[in-house]
């Protein structure tokens, strides 16, 4: 696949990343060793001001990619290039400065929290690190009245700063989340999953939230979801990921109006529909996609179950689909 940006534009490039994860299983003398793939080669460019998705559905490799790209996880090989910086195997310094413009807001609010830390102090903790570091230099005074606007920010109230991470609701909890990972001036933020946890009308909430706070900020995401629904809603350029490669990427026009991968049709034919007279036309569109499939299953996997590499179908467009 050819790179969208080239190397000025982009704020972050991966490319070729593999996630493997050893192991060894029968007995003490007959020991099988092997690898699982939870990433297996992919490659994706994400442009200053952009929101860029990775969806999929749960176990595809999407997060785990997320957690690489981070340094979360060591990846097994590939580059991760930001600001110009290759982070793969770079020293804890550069790693370090690195986080200062790249932070993370997590699917699981609560857990994502320390339970014995106020909102207050969570969302001062990145602040108070990277001062320690000497990357940024924050007087004690500095990051209290930093963490009142922040709190005003995400419209909580200062006065809630003593509070423990139980006295919040989910919502609530997320917002302190992301206030936490904006509270050093990053320049992209990693999402995973970051309304999924959450209630219908809390997530609206939330994700017009994101976007506020993108133009404020002037910010970059990487937004991961099993949700096309939501990704139509936030992203500009979405990879669709299965079986632990991507299996088409596109514009939002591109994978709405014109999917090409048997996947992504199933994946759009998976939103649900909410019109109650059009359910019918609903389940005979996700009826026709499953007939397509058993029908053209050559065309988007290999007969060893393999996903395609992907080729161009237009300038913004690609799909994995056999020569």
């Amino acid at each position: 696949m050819e790179e969208r940006y080239n190397e000025s534009e982009a704020l972050l490039t991966v490319k070729d990343l593999k996630m493997h994860f050893p192991f060894a299983e029968g007995g003490l003398f007959s020991r099988k060793k092997g690898a699982i793939r939870a990433v297996d080669g992919i490659s994706f460019s994400v442009k200053k001001g952009e929101t860029l998705g990775l969806v999929g559905e749960s176990g595809c490799g999407k997060s785990t990619a997320a957690r690489a790209i981070a340094q979360l996880y060591t990846p097994t090989s590939g580059s991760v290039r930001f600001k110009g910086m290759e982070l793969a195997g770079c020293s804890p310094h550069t790693l370090m400065q690195a986080r200062k413009d790249m932070q993370m807001v997590f699917q699981d609010p609560y857990a994502s929290l320390n339970p014995r830390m106020t909102a207050g102090n969570i969302i001062a903790e990145p602040m108070r690190i990277l001062t320690q570091r000497g990357i940024l230099s924050y007087t004690k005074q500095e990051i209290d009245d930093r963490v009142e606007v922040l709190m005003e920010k995400v419209g909580l109230s200062r006065f809630f700063r003593n509070r423990y991470p139980h006295e919040f609701s989910g919502g609530q909890r997320q917002r302190i989340g992301v206030a936490r990972s904006i509270a050093v001036n990053p320049r992209l933020i990693v999402a995973d999953e970051p309304v999924s946890a959450l209630d219908l009308s809390v997530q609206a909430q939330i994700l017009n939230f994101l976007k506020e706070i993108q133009r404020e900020f002037m910010l970059s995401y990487l937004f991961i979801s099993h949700d096309l629904g939501v990704v139509k809603h936030m992203c500009d350029y979405i990879y669709i990921m299965y079986r632990v490669r991507f299996v088409e990427a596109g514009t939002r026009e591109d994978i709405y109006r014109n999917p090409m991968h048997i996947y992504t049709k199933r994946l759009i034919a998976a939103i649900p529909e909410m019109n109650v007279d059009m359910r019918d036309e609903y389940k005979r569109r996700r009826a026709e996609i499953e007939e397509i499939y058993k029908r053209e299953s050559e065309r988007y996997f290999s007969p060893e179950g393999r996903v395609y590499d992907l080729k161009k179908i237009s300038d913004t467009h690609y799909a994995a689909l056999k020569d």
